[in-house]
């Protein structure tokens, strides 16, 4: 199985944004659009990004998305981050969204996907990512 198709039984990486599927983020045949899966995991991207690089970043590239499962209405959509590289100006995050699906115990893995941020000052210009604290 390719890594965008793999189906682990826990998440990988940190829980950080958890949102519901609501009614009107359906496409016609009642599913979940798949841009609003895309956007909570830009949002959490951006999130563990902003942490990592101490200030603004920017997506600039989405890498390998492949929508495994549909998000049904009421399901809950957990998405986890981890860092997988650091470059000068930018960073790699893996990526992936669950849903636990309304009214049942089920989890599962629906997408997966490597955003690339950049790290910008306030002028929106490339910045250098800076050397994690030592501890």
């Amino acid at each position: 199985m390719t890594k965008a198709h793999r189906h682990e039984d826990e998440p990988r990486g940190t829980l950080t944004v958890r949102t519901i599927a609501m009614p009107g983020d359906t496409n016609a045949n009642g599913d979940i659009f798949g841009g609003w899966v895309m956007s909570r995991m830009d949002q959490a991207g951006g999130i563990a990004g902003v942490d990592r690089a101490q200030g603004r970043v920017v997506t600039v590239a989405v890498d390998a998305m492949t929508f495994i499962h549909p998000v049904k209405v009421g399901d809950v959509l957990s998405v986890y981050t981890e860092i997988e590289s650091i470059g000068r100006t930018s960073m790699k995050i893996h990526v992936e969204a669950w849903a636990k699906r309304f009214r049942t115990s089920m989890h599962e893995k629906v997408t997966d996907a490597t955003f690339t941020f950049v790290a910008i000052d306030e002028e929106g210009r490339p910045r250098p990512v800076p050397k994690p604290a030592e501890d």
